[in-house]
């Protein structure tokens, strides 16, 4: 913090949103290639839970970079700060007392690492989208793979920017393998399994 900034408190806490609301913030981040289905996930599940009352927030790398980071581009350094702005917006939504779902690609385990230290590891849920390049591209819902094959786009994560696949990711769904109902469940579980704990 720098030298002429004094956090304020106020008096209504994260704990008592917690009881307003009836539920435990948590982050749920879904890291994986660009088309491995993400976002298709995030939306499967907050509409799911959104059926059961809960309070959500998904936050979407496309959407994000529309508005609150649009002035980042996709150089390394950009890149960091577009995971950590993303982070900082994560933790004032779990203090809101939300459960927030947030769908990057995320490629680096040091950045993937950083959010989970900002929020807490009790409170982050790393969740692997585990498909395969090919089947990313065969997909390409964006045209972003062939604009990279092209030389159109530089440093494409999978092409010529690596991915640092999780080591220890609280999920691993294989979304080329599995179905959309099966990994929902699968998330469903891993969730009510935060929320009771």
């Amino acid at each position: 913090m720098g030298d002429n900034i004094v956090e304020q408190f106020y008096g209504i806490t994260v704990e008592k949103r917690q009881v307003l609301l009836m539920q435990k913030p948590v982050l749920v981040w879904f890291t994986g290639l660009s088309g491995s289905g993400k976002s298709t996930l995030a939306n499967q599940l907050e509409l799911k839970l959104y059926s059961m009352g809960f309070k959500t927030y998904a936050l979407d790398g496309d959407n994000i970079r529309a508005g609150l980071n649009k002035d980042l581009g996709f150089s390394l350094s950009d890149r960091k700060e577009n995971i950590r702005r993303i982070g900082e917006v994560a933790k004032l939504l779990m203090d809101a007392g939300l459960i927030v779902l947030s769908s990057f690609v995320s490629p680096l385990k040091a950045d993937r690492e950083g959010i989970r230290q900002l929020v807490g590891s009790e409170n982050f849920l790393e969740v692997f989208v585990d498909c395969p390049l090919e089947v990313c591209e065969q997909r390409d819902v964006k045209g972003l793979y062939k604009l990279a094959r092209e030389g159109k786009i530089k440093d494409f994560t999978g092409i010529d920017s690596p991915f640092e696949r999780p080591e220890n990711p609280n999920l691993v769904i294989a979304s080329h393998q599995e179905s959309l109902d099966d990994s929902i469940a699968q998330l469903m579980k891993k969730i009510k399994n935060h929320l009771s704990s």
